[in-house]
């Protein structure tokens, strides 16, 4: 009987492990946005089966399978016709920002999981019908940024609520480039990334949305009270019909923020600077960041520190996209993937847009 007992405990162990190392099957909504990269070229992982693509460009698709090895038989022109030949666990969004709604449209009802790239929506009008559709289907809807993964930023936050600092008064978060006409973005994602129906805007939306992230992540979904947004157009040959220079000033209870997206900026970049009652933190990159305390009228200590690359699944958006999916990761509340966190995202968004349009001071309701 023992025996019986001890060989059953071993096959039920075996068939569990088994289960937990089913891959998720996966399906790409579109190849257009400069991003899909991540994915196409994703070192193997046993986590994730990309199991079918949705593209309509077959010229582009051709061009990402001799570039990356997939086959072009997994990929289908339509997206009914690839959810119905490969049915996905999830499908992750590659393709403009106003067809991230559609994409939630299709996938939702289906029970299918969604990853978009940033930011969540093209409106906040397309983004409140997401959350409708993401809630009613019990589905989870993520948004990928680059900076979820820096370990700067995650440090950064951690001595921020142990009080390095002090409260938070002010942070400054710049992001952006030289713009996509200069960095040399495919003509394909070049073609959306500048059209304001597509994109919803130009730099205000492409990197505005990273600092909005980030504070609504920092202040624990706090809403600010106000939205201030002024904007430019510095490169009116290249982007002739959005802006590609931004700045927003958010007014919370007892901080702000000021954002500062551009397309403009010498040298790429996505840093954070956090100023406290004692100090500050100032997160440079992915891995290099420093802490000064105050010391008198203008003196300070400083510590430099070079952080390694976050742990598993942290390290990559498609391992917690398939944590979060088998159950294996719970997100914090209002984290930077979370529908909550880029619900609020888009509400700061909106308002820039209407600020920068009316000049005026944009109130919160």
């Amino acid at each position: 009987m023992k025996t019986i007992l001890t060989i059953f405990f071993v096959l039920t162990l075996s068939i569990s492990s088994l289960a937990q190392e089913e891959p998720l099957k996966l399906g790409i909504a579109g190849l257009t946005h400069g991003h899909v990269g991540w994915i196409l070229g994703r070192e193997h992982q046993s986590d994730i089966n990309m199991v079918g693509i949705y593209e309509e460009n077959t010229e582009l698709a051709k061009r990402f399978s001799e570039q990356y090895g997939f086959s072009m038989d997994i990929v289908f022109s339509s997206m009914e016709e690839m959810l119905q030949a490969t049915k996905p666990d999830a499908v992750a969004a590659f393709g403009n920002i106003k067809d991230h709604l559609s994409v939630v449209q299709w996938c939702a009802p289906k029970g299918i999981h969604v990853m978009v790239e940033k930011p969540l929506a093209v409106s906040l009008e397309h983004a409140l019908e997401m959350e409708k559709l993401a809630k009613e289907n019990n589905i989870h809807l993520l948004t990928n940024y680059e900076t979820s993964w820096y370990p700067t930023n995650e440090e950064a936050k951690n001595l921020l609520n142990k009080g390095t600092i002090g409260s938070l008064r002010k942070a400054i978060i710049r992001d952006g480039h030289k713009g996509p006409k200069k960095i040399g973005v495919s003509s394909e994602f070049f073609e959306w990334l500048t059209d304001p129906e597509l994109n919803g805007g130009g730099a205000i939306m492409d990197f505005g949305c990273y600092g909005a992230n980030l504070m609504t992540w920092l202040l624990k979904g706090e809403r600010p009270k106000t939205v201030t947004a002024v904007t430019q157009q510095l490169q009116p040959q290249n982007n002739p019909e959005v802006d590609d220079d931004a700045t927003i000033i958010l007014k919370y209870d007892s901080s702000m923020a000021i954002l500062e997206p551009s397309w403009n900026w010498p040298i790429g970049r996505k840093d954070m600077e956090l100023y406290g009652e004692t100090g500050a933190i100032y997160a440079e990159n992915k891995t290099n960041m420093s802490i000064r305390i105050s010391e008198g009228y203008d003196g300070f200590s400083e510590e430099k520190i070079i952080l390694s690359d976050r742990a598993n699944p942290f390290d990559d958006p498609f391992s917690v996209f398939a944590s979060v999916i088998n159950g294996e990761l719970r997100l914090e509340p209002f984290d930077p993937y979370s529908l909550e966190n880029n619900m609020i995202t888009m509400e700061i968004l909106q308002a820039a847009l209407e600020s920068s349009k009316t000049n005026k001071t944009f109130i919160l309701k």
